[in-house]
């Protein structure tokens, strides 16, 4: 009898470093994040958490290393990969001199969503911003900007989140629907990984705990079992800092 494949890891970075000129922000980057998954990225100001995170979604290239997803080369394969991909940070990646339709509506174009227009709608009542949809993104707060990112994320249905800061911006009930959106796409599990310097919110919605500094992976383990106290305890001793 033939034993069933293992399937492949969402992500997989192997021997990962990025310097910029002289400067070493990544040393040596292996990390794996299975199907499903979700995991945290916490680590002082400086530690590497969004450059590892526009490496992974193919923003920016590593110096050495490989990256997979879903057991895509990354590099060889970029444009496979991103369309696995979704991503939301502190910045948009929204025009604002376009509507908010008009931002949704090319990025349909590029990610060829099916029923794009149905979708759009979808994704538009889900966050919460119906009414704006044919006003100009320059126009909106903060907030209001965050929640066509959120959209925009997810227009084409990826299976792979990478969320830099996302709540940034947000209000506790847009925060609430963040979470839910990101959580499933027609009963499937998203796999997420995310960076905060919240402590007590990374606990809560991940199940992994990961810990960077200095441009090197310092803790990894599960969250089962741990408490606000002992993550604490661990990432002082881990960082030499204080979260």
């Amino acid at each position: 009898m033939k034993s069933m494949a293992s399937p492949a890891a969402a992500i997989k970075a192997e021997g990962l470093t990025k310097a910029f000129g002289s400067r070493l922000t990544l040393r040596g980057i292996d990390l794996q994040i299975n199907p499903g998954e979700s995991a945290v990225i916490f680590g002082p100001n400086g530690a590497g958490k969004t450059t590892l995170l526009k490496v992974l979604a193919t923003i920016m290239n590593p110096s050495s290393g490989k990256v997979f997803i879903d057991g895509l080369d990354a590099k060889a394969r970029a444009e496979e990969a991103r369309r696995r991909i979704g991503i939301v940070t502190h910045h948009t990646f929204l025009y604002g001199n376009l509507t908010a339709y008009e931002n949704l509506d090319f990025y349909g174009r590029l990610y060829d969503v099916p029923a794009r227009q149905e979708r759009i709608k979808e994704l538009v009542e889900m966050v919460g911003m119906t009414a704006r949809l044919h006003h100009r993104v320059a126009t909106f707060s903060r907030g209001m900007q965050q929640r066509i990112s959120i959209a925009r994320s997810l227009l084409h249905r990826p299976s792979i989140m990478l969320l830099d800061e996302a709540e940034t911006g947000l209000d506790r009930q847009a925060t609430a629907m963040l979470w839910a959106a990101m959580r499933m796409e027609g009963g499937e599990k998203r796999t997420i990984l995310l960076t905060t310097h919240n402590l007590e919110r990374g606990l809560e919605v991940s199940d992994r705990v990961i810990i960077l500094d200095k441009g090197k992976i310092v803790s990894d383990g599960p969250k089962q079992g741990l408490d606000l106290p002992a993550l604490e305890n661990i990432y002082q001793s881990s960082t030499g800092t204080e979260s």
